[in-house]
């Protein structure tokens, strides 16, 4: 598990401006009705993130970071993956998300990560560059859609994504590394010891061979999961990757 319920999303730099969130339920190409948590910015910039949360699929750290991005003028919306299998029901500790982990499939990934970005484009603000950001298991799914040349995305951003998972037997993230089509942005724990460093040197070079624009950042001593407010002794390594995020999504939203 990566975050728990009592995980909160450390605070972006500067000061925030205001935004409104709230629950609601997308519908994906194949009728499927998945929970998701969009966030509006009073003052909206030129970009939007889709949020992939980690195994846990859409709790409460992932609504507040979709608010905390909306408060810097980035619209957001955090999907949840479990529609399928498990419904709208609730996703909080007592979930048990492993059997629906299990059953995930990248068709039915993309699809709704589609209906996401649909909702994006037909909100007010409009359609604007789009990234993907995500978590653990949603970092790996992050970077898996960078292979889909289709959606037009700006950029994806991943935060200790696991290597190794071969995501319905299409091969594992360093298998298909070279395939990502989109600038790309990596944030690791250097003591994450379900990912080695040795991993993500392989990934680096691979995107490095494949001629990728990518920044792969590992943050020495930090644990998977670091970027948690509660993670005091990595305050700074969550203040430098909010940063590099930011700077990323404002860097790349200007090519699209």
């Amino acid at each position: 598990m990566c975050y728990d319920d009592n995980a909160r999303p450390p605070l972006p730099p500067g000061q925030g401006g205001s935004a409104r969130g709230e629950d609601i339920v997308l519908t994906s190409a194949d009728g499927t009705r998945f929970a998701a948590y969009a966030a509006q910015p009073d003052q909206p910039l030129g970009a939007q993130v889709i949020i992939y949360p980690d195994v846990r699929g859409l709790h409460q750290f992932y609504k507040e970071l979709a608010l905390r991005f909306a408060e810097v003028g980035i619209q957001a919306v955090a999907i949840d993956y479990f529609g399928r299998t498990a419904g709208l029901t609730a996703r909080d500790d007592s979930f048990e998300y492993m059997p629906h982990v299990q059953q995930l499939q990248l068709p039915g990934i993309f699809a709704d990560v589609k209906a996401a970005q649909d909702y994006l484009y037909g909100t007010p603000a409009g359609k604007k560059a789009t990234f993907l950001v995500g978590f653990c298991l949603g970092g790996t799914l992050s970077f898996l859609s960078g292979t889909q040349q289709d959606f037009g995305f700006a950029g994806v951003i991943g935060f200790y994504a696991g290597m190794s998972r071969n995501m319905g037997g299409e091969g594992t993230l360093l298998d298909r590394a070279a395939q990502i089509k989109y600038p790309l942005l990596g944030l690791f724990g250097g003591a994450d010891q379900g990912i080695p460093n040795e991993q993500v040197q392989e990934f680096e070079q691979k995107l490095k061979q494949s001629g990728i624009p990518n920044e792969v950042i590992s943050y020495p001593g930090a644990p998977h999961s670091f970027f948690d407010r509660r993670a005091t002794d990595y305050a700074e390594a969550s203040s430098d990757a909010w940063n590099r995020v930011l700077r990323f999504i404002s860097a790349h939203a200007q090519n699209v």
